[in-house]
């Protein structure tokens, strides 16, 4: 998880995607760009519906955007990131990131999308090794 730039509580790295990119491509290099981490995408979790203040306009005054939350198996951490400067990552157990998730949605897709996941690969016995990241 990585901090926000406009207030208290932990992110996912997100943002839009280019024209020319997969949103599977844009959640990679958002990671990359924001959290300073490489990796695999294992399992798309599910959409979440949020509020963006950057991105109201006459079209759409609510601001409402949609994130593709995805489980990325971390296998580098970068020394240097396009944003190292203004965000910091954190490792947190799923019960620790929701309690300092900065809001509802965040803490809604690590209870229902990341724990169901997680909960599922490991009574499969194939969940990525998190000493591994």
């Amino acid at each position: 998880m990585i901090n926000s730039q406009s207030g208290p509580g932990l992110l996912f790295p997100k943002g839009g995607w280019e024209n020319d990119e997969t949103v599977e491509e844009a959640a990679a290099r958002e990671a990359i760009e924001e959290a300073g981490v490489r990796g695999d995408l294992v399992q798309f979790l599910g959409f979440y519906n949020f509020k963006s203040k950057s991105h109201q306009d006459e079209f759409c005054p609510e601001g409402m955007c949609r994130a593709a939350i995805f489980a990325l198996h971390v296998k580098e951490e970068l020394a240097s990131w396009p944003e190292q400067s203004i965000r910091q990552r954190s490792w947190l157990t799923v019960p620790e990131a929701a309690e300092r998730s900065r809001y509802p949605w965040v803490q809604e897709a690590l209870v229902t999308g990341f724990s169901a996941w997680h909960d599922k690969w490991s009574e499969a016995g194939s969940a990525p090794d998190p000493s591994s990241r």
